[in-house]
């Protein structure tokens, strides 16, 4: 089982120690954090992004395809007068070079992305509450 120790540095920031990594997270200032790191919902749909660019440049690398040109943009459709998110759009630009036979094959590539797997075929969520040192 893996495990990630969450601290708690002050103020609204909450960080999470993972493989080595420091992950720092802060509220915006408008809901009485400092603005200081990205929110964590910020980190979440930052994932969504680089992992789809990821695939797309370990499709284009394993295929020798230049990703000088090759661009990739995720909006978020936010359902009116709501705070959730109802669409996710990712876009990948491809240079006029790229080869047409495999447009449909980076597409394909992006949707295996292992973020998004696990939000299509969400994981079970345990969560439980412990005074410390009772057993």
């Amino acid at each position: 089982m893996e495990e990630i120790k969450v601290t708690f540095p002050g103020g609204k920031r909450v960080d999470a120690e993972y493989k080595g990594f420091l992950m720092k997270t802060d509220q915006p200032v408008y809901v009485g954090g400092e603005g200081t790191e990205p929110a964590p919902f910020d980190l979440f749909l930052g994932s969504i992004a680089t992992c789809a660019g990821y695939y797309v440049l370990a499709f284009c690398q394993n295929r020798g395809i230049s990703m000088d040109k090759v661009s990739l943009q995720m909006r978020m459709h936010k359902i009116e007068g709501e705070k959730k998110i109802e669409k996710i759009s990712i876009e990948i630009g491809l240079p006029p070079e790229f080869p047409e036979k495999y447009t449909k094959a980076v597409i394909k590539s992006v949707d295996s992305c292992t973020v998004k797997i696990h939000m299509v075929d969400a994981p079970e969520f345990d969560i439980v509450a412990k005074i410390q040192g009772a057993d």
